[in-house]
């Protein structure tokens, strides 16, 4: 399995709604170091799994729609917990229909999967990983 992985960062504010978030059911901030990568069982027919540059550029963008916003009042998002997991597979969503209209090259629909990992810390992280 070949793999190739970018990476960029987002900060975010946002709350949480249940007793099982403690104290960060108040207004809080996270920033995410975020780690997309992309699989495949046999290279396309440039040598590659996706296009570097097309991946650090679209990972980018699908990010900067989220960064320095606070979560709690973006319209899609409304009712639910903003968690890290919900937003690794959110961003995996985008990163996927990008993906299917060709935004990172010709060869990129020929990825098995995808795993988007937020590194909140240096000790946490969640990730979401599926099919393309």
């Amino acid at each position: 399995m070949y793999k190739l992985n970018v990476r960029d960062h987002f900060m975010i504010a946002h709350s949480l709604t249940g007793e099982a978030f403690g104290p960060a059911q108040r207004l809080h901030g996270a920033t995410y170091v975020v780690d997309a990568t992309f699989r495949r069982e046999e290279l396309d027919a440039d040598g590659l799994v996706v296009d570097i540059a097309l991946a650090g550029e679209q990972l980018k963008d699908v990010l900067d729609d989220l960064n320095y916003r606070n979560l709690d009042d973006v319209e899609a998002f409304a009712g639910q917990n903003t968690t890290t997991e919900f937003l690794a597979r959110e961003i995996h969503r985008r990163l996927v229909e990008r993906i299917h209209v060709g935004a990172l090259g010709p060869g990129a629909p020929g990825c098995s999967s995808l795993e988007v990992r937020l590194n909140e810390s240096h000790v946490a992280w969640a990730s979401y990983d599926a099919a393309v």
